[in-house]
């Protein structure tokens, strides 16, 4: 009987120390991510406290025909002349 609860009371286990640093290097990660997130959000906010509330040149509603409007800077589709004699455009 006694030779039995040796055998069950026997580390099976191995060598329990390799093991050690597991649980403090997960902690350290843990802690190194929870900070950088803190920081990246800080950084997000800042940037869009910096943002204007409305951009300029900003387009209408989406189903406008866009025919009206010149390529990107917002002005009409008539297209300008140019004076032969002296080069100055007219409107």
């Amino acid at each position: 009987m006694l030779n039995a609860v040796q055998v069950l009371a026997e580390n099976n286990f191995g060598d329990t120390r390799t093991g050690g640093l597991a649980g403090p290097m997960g902690l350290f990660l843990i802690v190194l991510l929870g900070t950088a997130t803190v920081l990246l959000i800080r950084n997000m906010n800042a940037r869009l406290r910096r943002l204007p509330e409305r951009f300029p040149h900003q387009g209408g509603p989406v189903g406008t025909d866009s025919s009206a409007t010149g390529p990107s800077d917002g002005t009409t589709g008539q297209e300008s002349r140019t004076n032969p004699s002296n080069g100055h455009q007219q409107p």
